[in-house]
């Protein structure tokens, strides 16, 4: 029986999605739900796996190309019986045999590098082309399996930045043999990532379509953290998940909108949208880039179902599993610059939503307590809004509302 093998249905926001990796190779036995091929969007890489076990008889889409929902990707033949591992084996080393005579003798070596892990052909010659060990990356696709996004990231990130080169990104490879004319032409083009792309055209919107203010304002976290060294171990024991930070900022800003629910808003038009929920985007920064995954109810939740939220939403942005519901629809945006050792900032709303708060690196410094000079650990936040629909009073008194719960956080915790 044949199978077309199509592109499934895309989140309504997206209107297509890049074939960044083929899984399997022509003539290759496939068993059922065994990730095929990889398509990435604007913000999350899909994995689209075989419906049946068979054999992928022909490829119509190649690495690179744009696709659409409904797109036909490929065609496999089903198969009735079971996958004979030791013919799959077989035909494997067949086919990288034949591949290797076109690309090049050492394709073998390769694969020598890559351990336990399950690697296409592809990611194998990328790994050889660069000498990387399969062992150094971290790998996205399902079951750990590395993907060439993956490598291509990790190439980024060692290197700085790359090129493109017979479309594959390549490390700029600053070399002390480069001759005299090659040595004044060092300028590259390389071309953005999806997720990129999408990032610079969120930001531009943000800045052409709203009229942007940050206000600012100091907290002192001595409560905070006296709170946590207090209950920290029992809250781990009782919960299993650690107390941190964020469970009380975002405890303190739902509070906060509550107060001023114009903070919560977003325009629509020439039409103003109050939000009777509190969907929270936590702000996480990701190898692909940056990425916003939405906690739902946030109003509703404990400190301890906050925190594991955020745990868990960290660790599928982390593998790459992160999906388009995760993202989406949000009322408020928190960011933490203060992770990688931001001071103070000025962050840029996350469209459609008219605010954003920013927290940022907490540094003792020396304040004055009770008419006394002392030491006490401070962070300063950011609230970029809309100055469109919130006034500077709103935007203040919100800044304040959240010092206030944060310096005296047991009334945060016991809701009083």
């Amino acid at each position: 029986m044949t199978i077309e093998i199509k592109v499934p249905p895309l989140p309504e926001s997206v209107s297509d999605a890049t074939l960044i990796n083929w899984h399997k190779k022509t003539g290759d036995q496939i068993s059922r739900d065994e990730n095929l091929v990889d398509l990435e969007t604007d913000k999350v890489v899909l994995e689209i796996p075989s419906p049946k076990s068979g054999v992928l008889t022909e490829i119509k889409v190649k690495d690179g190309a744009i696709v659409k929902a409904g797109d036909l990707l490929a065609i496999m033949t089903e198969s009735s019986g079971v996958i004979n591992s030791n013919d799959s084996n077989q035909t494997d080393s067949s086919n990288s045999d034949k591949r290797a005579s076109n690309i090049g003798s050492d394709v073998s070596v390769a694969q020598d590098n890559t351990g336990d892990k399950k690697i296409s052909p592809s990611v194998k010659i990328l790994l050889k082309e660069h000498d990387l060990d399969a062992s150094m990356i971290n790998g996205s696709g399902k079951d750990g399996r590395i993907t060439k996004t993956d490598v291509l990231e990790y190439l980024r990130d060692d290197e700085g930045e790359s090129v493109r080169a017979n479309d594959i990104d390549m490390p700029i490879q600053q070399s002390s043999t480069l001759t005299e004319e090659s040595q004044g032409n060092n300028e590259q083009r390389v071309p953005m990532s999806r997720l990129r792309a999408k990032i610079a055209e969120r930001m531009v919107e943000a800045q052409t379509n709203s009229a942007m203010l940050t206000s600012f304002n100091e907290i002192d976290l001595h409560e905070v953290i006296e709170l946590r060294k207090k209950y920290k171990e029992s809250f781990l024991e009782e919960h299993s998940v650690k107390l941190g930070f964020m469970s009380f900022f975002s405890k303190a800003t739902v509070e906060a909108l509550k107060k001023f629910p114009i903070i919560n808003a977003s325009v629509e038009g020439q039409d103003i949208v109050y939000h009777d929920r509190y969907d929270i985007g936590i702000a996480v920064s990701s190898e692909r880039g940056l990425m916003v995954p939405v906690i739902r109810n946030l109003d509703a939740l404990s400190f301890a179902d906050i925190e594991r939220s955020i745990a868990d939403l960290a660790v599928k942005v982390k593998k790459g599993s992160i999906s388009m519901d995760d993202l989406s629809g949000g009322t408020f945006t928190i960011t933490n610059g203060g992770t990688f050792g931001s001071l103070i900032s000025t962050p840029i709303l996350n469209p459609p939503q008219s605010a954003i708060l920013g927290m940022h690196g907490i540094k003792e410094r020396p304040v004055v307590v009770d008419g006394e000079i002392v030491i006490r650990p401070m962070m300063y936040v950011a609230l970029t809004y809309d100055h469109r629909i919130i006034d500077g009073r709103e935007a203040v008194l919100f800044l304040v509302s959240i010092k206030e719960s944060l310096e005296d956080p047991e009334r945060l915790m016991f809701e009083i």
